[in-house]
């Protein structure tokens, strides 16, 4: 693994601090998988921390499935708000592509997977890339940003319909105004440049409720973005791949559920049907 910083240049106050982690696969004369596939992660944390659970043990999972994976330690807290996190993931996404050569990877299969506040980075870059201010504040043309496809873990979607508030105002400040918090409400930003999608959520979760995702892909559906949801009957928030190595200490198996921890092979699954145009039999 290597860490680099994204940014070379001051964007904003506090971007320096922005770093993408590298989990590349060295080519070989052995192996004819090169070039690969690209999975970026964006883990959890409310937009106020960037969760270690959700970021390295979800490369690993897609590392070991043959994919270069990256995860993005985006800009948090206080300095992330009025959109802050939405132009890191499209310079990560932009940073991959444009050293697709030394990252061994296809410039034109690059999935995002994000988690809970993470996951509403990953569904806002999949349904805003288009917006000129990122290429103006960046410098690079719109189509750079654009996810091939994307993974969604119980994410934060809607800032008006059962929300989680303080994602909300750590992305955009508490002086938000209705304006501001529609624009980041994802259901209401789903268009036909919408990437495919990839969403799973626990139907008791509290912290982000379920409703969520079905708010995301109903809008899916109407704008006929093709999409695959599983909304597994239990399960608490923040379950990351459902397994030993992502459980706390303190959880008592909370976090430990073999049933849940199916998404990931579904999820791989689904990549390679929508990155490889596979018929999805």
């Amino acid at each position: 693994m290597n860490t680099i910083k994204l940014y070379d240049k001051e964007i904003y106050d506090g971007c320096s601090d922005v770093t993408l982690d590298c989990y590349i696969h060295m080519p070989s004369s052995e192996l004819s998988a090169t070039p690969r596939s690209a999975v970026l992660v964006f883990p959890g944390g409310g937009y106020a921390y960037v969760s270690d659970r959700e970021g390295e043990p979800i490369a690993s999972a897609y590392f070991a499935e043959g994919y270069n994976c990256f995860v993005l330690r985006y800009i948090t807290g206080e300095k992330a708000a009025k959109n802050k996190p939405l132009i890191d993931a499209a310079a990560a996404v932009a940073h991959i592509r444009k050293n697709a050569d030394v990252y061994h990877i296809d410039r034109e299969r690059v999935a995002v997977v994000g988690f809970s506040a993470g996951g509403h980075l990953a569904g806002y870059i999949a349904t805003s890339w288009h917006l000129p201010f990122l290429s103006d504040t960046l410098g690079v043309e719109n189509d750079l940003f654009k996810p091939n496809a994307v993974i969604l873990g119980y994410p934060v979607i809607s800032g008006i319909d059962s929300t989680h508030i303080p994602s909300f105002d750590n992305l955009l400040g508490k002086d938000r105004t209705e304006e501001e918090t529609r624009s980041a409400s994802l259901e209401l930003q789903v268009s036909e440049k919408t990437a495919p999608c990839f969403i799973w959520h626990t139907f008791d979760d509290e912290a982000v409720p379920v409703r969520n995702s079905i708010l995301f892909a109903e809008s899916l559906s109407k704008h006929k973005i093709r999409y695959e949801l599983h909304i597994f009957p239990k399960g608490r928030h923040g379950l990351s791949r459902a397994n030993r190595e992502t459980a706390p200490d303190w959880s008592n198996g909370e976090y430990d559920i073999p049933y849940i921890a199916r998404w990931v092979g579904w999820s791989v699954k689904w990549l390679e049907n929508q990155l490889f145009d596979g018929d999805f039999r």
